[in-house]
């Protein structure tokens, strides 16, 4: 009995140590393969790493430009505007002589003179004419030009009138220059006198 239970002893403390011994004999291992299989693993997802990483998108190639178009160059055209002075021009500046509103007897003779100036762009010519264009005539006559006048130049210009008989209040005489064909223009000159003892009519300026 005794010999039963030392064998059994024996045999447990044997196994003991034998198992003891696997212990330890397997724990590198186990380590091992645990290093081994974190290694694996690093290795895996470094692999699905480079796997999944796409490599760049090559740059879009720049979009072609086509020739540049230059925009058509638009040039209004524009019509000449009317000369503002003519080739042929007067301008009024002043009255010399019996100025708008004087009083006067009837039968009365008198010269009035006006200033004026050829602001045209030609000169006058010699054979031009200043004649009665309206109103009362007061036996004027028409002045022909015995000489050029320049561009520029300023001239007194003088008629010799009567005063009507038989008329009252305001009475105006109109007058302008013509070239050799007839043709007026520049300013208008007007004398402006009244006859008696009626100031109360309205006396208009020259231009």
């Amino acid at each position: 009995m005794k010999t039963r239970i030392l064998t059994l002893v024996m045999l447990l403390t044997m196994g003991v140590l034998l198992f003891s011994c696997g212990i330890k004999d397997s724990a590198p291992s186990e380590k091992l393969d645990g290093d081994a299989i974190r290694t694996e693993a690093v290795a895996t997802y470094a692999s699905s790493l480079t796997g999944t990483l796409s490599p760049p998108a090559p740059a879009s190639p720049a979009p072609t430009v086509g020739p540049t178009r230059t925009p058509p160059v638009i040039t209004a055209t524009i019509e000449a505007s009317p000369t503002v002075n003519p080739c042929y021009n007067l301008m009024y500046i002043a009255d010399v002589t019996i100025p708008d509103g004087m009083e006067m007897k009837a039968g009365e003779v008198f010269t009035k003179a006006w200033r004026v100036q050829n602001i045209g762009g030609c000169a006058w010519r010699a054979g031009f004419t200043f004649q009665h264009v309206g109103g009362d005539l007061m036996r004027g006559s028409t002045i022909t030009l015995p000489d050029a006048i320049q561009t520029g130049s300023i001239r007194e210009i003088s008629i010799q009138l009567v005063v009507p008989s038989g008329q009252s209040g305001l009475i105006q005489s109109a007058w302008r220059m013509a070239d050799e064909n007839g043709n007026f223009f520049g300013d208008t000159l007007s004398v402006n006198i009244v006859v008696g003892n009626n100031l109360t009519s309205t006396v208009t300026s020259a231009p």
